[in-house]
């Protein structure tokens, strides 16, 4: 704008004299060689017989130079003829971007670059692109970057060829995560909530540990959602920084003021005078549940969400909804309003910046579609359904009006991410050696399909599995799920047998009802069981290969406030396999109850209490060794893993029927400075009973249970889980172990 304005000042003061105003008759243009007399003549806005004033002819060579077609403009107005002598800007024939490996980053680059092939060649746009290519390189790690850039031009064609060099250097790794300010919640509990993770050897795919400018960003709006939803309505992330030190490190630094603690007070429902109200009594009556409770965003929107869908589904379409906070001491008034909005219809809704996923996946989640009733709560849910994808690193949104004043034209703008993961866990501890590989692509083809590999090791077992997942199928709203799996379980030394399983299965998921989720599945399996002298007799009578085709299916309730660290609510599910052709048939069911319930509203501590029940019963003989069960040892703590229950010739064969009872709750930060310590308490109670071929050997009488401490901490070289348990009671065949630890991580 500078060189534009010092232009004008030359250009008049030494070649316009305008007296009073006269009429244009003609144009003359000169020095033009790609750009025709007819374009400048419509850059200029003037036209014949047209009255020419001074401010006119400001405005003329300002738009010739925002045109970015010319380096220099001479103007002059004489006997009603406008003189126009240019001199053009070269044309970008070739521009090249050096020095970066990724070629989709180039792509990205160069997508929001000011310049380009075939555009005019400025300056100071070059400038510029090259300030934005280092903000882009410093979104994504690249801190120490360096950038030049050079040129040849051709006179004789007036075109310049740019080269762009780009020196990525190192990127800046998170050497350390600070939290400033308050202790309210310990730097472990922080540090699970944000995406940015601090920089170690063993992290060496992960791409969080590298300094992203967005994933602060993020993270700032994690730890805000974290905090609200735990009572600090007035928390201020105030500002996020960085620390450089010598060794090309960074220490982020987070500062934080949660203020005091809110709670929820009086709420009150406003609807417009032609709602009926009866219909969200079922919302009414949890207001007075909800008093004297923390405050919790999560919470808030939930209630909106309820109002929203009752709303809704009585076909009040075109409704907003707001919320006014009273706050008086410590406590939060809330008058929800529901009003009615402008009735507005959707004429066309523009897909933009998919270079890689195809237009239907995002079609796919828009609860509103063209020509439907505009409604900003269905937009908004659209919206956070194409956010929750994962696919994407923004979405944008325009909203403008249409053809007329009764439509509107939605622009949703998406950026690509990068869609794939790699993963290596490592396990060492009582119970055993576990290492682990995965592979996902969350957006294979761009299709939105979801493929998941994994493979992992132990002492005793190799277990494979394959996941593909189609969500929308055939526009059902349905996921689609197949998976191939394999595993082998070698206890031939101990046990005297060793299983090899084979399997394929093919299923779906939806929502029946609203937070009912039902999966149907089929299940094919093919197993071969070797047994060797070492095997009870029973064991060798099941000796060969097995055919099962199953049919199973589970249903999930899931009312938990929310899946990240739950603080109330309950999910509940029940599953059951069905055979429909197997060579010893079995039928299982299983039933699981899990309550959440905040202790404590000056800390984050939290009790959970579960339920477990399986069983399986041959139908056309004894159930095979294989598939009888066991205690889950996450659900049994101070006993060793399948040490329990039934005994046949020293070897614990597992039961028909298993079922448990679990107590737990953690506990407030007891030792000061070990901010990367959980330490929680617990009670366990199974039982395990039931032997169908031998009811002799049966011990359902004997419950075991035991209780103990649990910790988890996070130590240099990854996290390490340890339990010290005393059991209480137990069967005089069980094993017990005092403790178990697991040190692990995952890259």
């Amino acid at each position: 704008m500078l060189k534009i304005f010092i232009k004008i000042i030359l250009v008049f003061s030494l070649s316009l004299s305008l007296v009073r105003a006269e009429t244009l008759q003609k144009f003359e243009i000169s020095g033009n060689k790609r750009i025709s007399d007819q374009t400048i003549i419509i850059f200029s806005e003037l036209e014949i017989n047209e009255e020419i004033t001074k401010s006119k002819l400001d405005k003329v060579i300002k738009k010739l130079y925002e045109s970015n077609f010319f380096r220099n403009i001479n103007l002059s107005f004489e006997n009603q003829t406008l003189f126009l002598k240019v001199e053009e800007n070269p044309i970008i024939e070739n521009l090249q971007i050096t020095g970066i490996k990724k070629q989709s980053l180039v792509e990205f680059i160069k997508s929001r670059l000011q310049l380009a092939e075939m555009k005019s060649f400025d300056q100071e746009l070059l400038s510029a692109d090259i300030n934005l290519i280092y903000n882009i390189l410093k979104t994504n790690g690249y801190y120490f970057a360096n950038i030049t850039s050079s040129k040849s031009l051709d006179d004789e064609l007036n075109t310049i060829d740019l080269k762009i060099d780009v020196e990525l250097g190192e990127k800046a790794k998170i050497k350390k995560i600070i939290f400033l300010g308050e202790k309210v919640f310990k730097e472990k509990r922080l540090k699970e909530v944000i995406v940015s993770e601090e920089h170690k050897f063993w992290k060496f795919i992960s791409k969080n540990v590298f300094i992203n400018q967005e994933l602060i960003n993020l993270d700032k709006r994690l730890l805000s959602n974290y905090f609200k939803n735990n009572g600090y309505f007035n928390v201020k992330i105030e500002n996020s920084f960085v620390e450089f030190d010598k060794n090309s490190n960074f220490n982020l630094i987070f500062n934080i003021t949660p203020g005091k603690k809110y709670f929820f007070n009086d709420f009150s429902l406003n609807l417009p005078s032609n709602y009926d109200a009866e219909l969200f009594e079922k919302i009414t009556k949890k207001f007075s549940k909800l008093k004297g409770d923390e405050y919790s965003l999560l919470i808030v929107n939930e209630l909106l969400d309820d109002i929203n869908d009752i709303a809704l589904s009585k076909q009040y379409e075109f409704i907003n909804a707001s919320i006014v906070e009273n706050i008086k001491d410590d406590k939060i008034n809330f008058n929800i309003n529901i009003s009615e909005s402008d009735k507005f219809y959707i004429e066309k809704i523009n897909i933009k910046g998919n270079f890689n996923t195809l237009e239907e996946v995002i079609r796919n989640n828009l609860i509103v579609d063209e020509g439907d009733p505009f409604n900003e709560i269905l937009f908004n849910k659209s919206v956070n359904n194409i956010q929750s994808l994962g696919i994407f690193k923004k979405v944008k949104t325009d909203v403008r009006d249409g053809s007329n004043q009764s439509f509107k034209e939605i622009d949703i703008n998406v950026e690509e991410r990068p869609t794939g993961e790699i993963s290596l866990t490592a396990g060492f501890g009582t119970t055993g050696e576990t290492i682990g590989a995965g592979i996902k692509e969350n957006n294979f083809l761009g299709k939105g399909i979801k493929l998941n590999t994994n493979l992992e090791l132990t002492a005793d077992s190799i277990k494979g599995q394959f996941i593909y997942a189609k969500p929308n199928f055939n526009y059902s709203d349905n996921t689609l799920f197949t998976s191939i799996k394999s595993s082998t379980t070698d206890l031939l030394t101990n046990s005297g047998y060793k299983t090899s399983e084979i399997g394929f299965s093919l299923g779906t998921e939806f929502e029946q009802f609203q937070n009912v989720f039902l999966s149907p599945e089929i299940d094919f399996l093919i197993e071969d069981l070797e047994t060797s002298d070492k095997a009870s007799n029973v064991l060798k009578k099941q000796e060969g290969s097995y055919t099962d085709l199953y049919f199973n299916y589970s249903i999930n309730q899931d009312l938990r406030d929310k899946r990240f660290r739950t603080e109330s609510g309950y999910v509940t599910t029940f599953s059951q396999e069905l055979p429909l052709v197997s060579d010893n048939s079995e039928l299982s069911n299983a039933f699981i109850i899990t309550n959440y319930k905040k202790l404590s509203s000056t800390s984050d501590m939290v009790g959970k209490v579960s339920f477990f029940g399986k069983t399986i019963t041959g139908l056309s003989d004894d159930v095979r060794i294989s598939k009888r069960l066991n205690v889950p040892a996450s659900r049994l703590r101070g006993f060793q893993r399948g040490k329990v229950g039934p005994v046949e010739n020293s070897d614990y064969i597992g039961g028909n029927y298993v079922s448990s009872l679990n107590f737990s709750a953690t506990l407030p930060n007891m030792v000061q400075g070990l901010d990367n310590l959980d330490v929680g308490v617990f009670v366990d109670a199974a039982n395990i009973w039931g032997v169908d071929y031998d009811s002799s050997i049966d011990d359902k009488s004997t419950i075991r249970s035991s209780t103990g401490v649990a910790l988890n901490l996070m130590t240099p070289i990854g996290p390490l889980s340890f339990s010290f348990a005393n059991a209480l009671s137990k069967a005089s065949t069980d094993k017990t172990e005092t403790f178990r630890f697991n040190l692990g991580t995952q890259f």
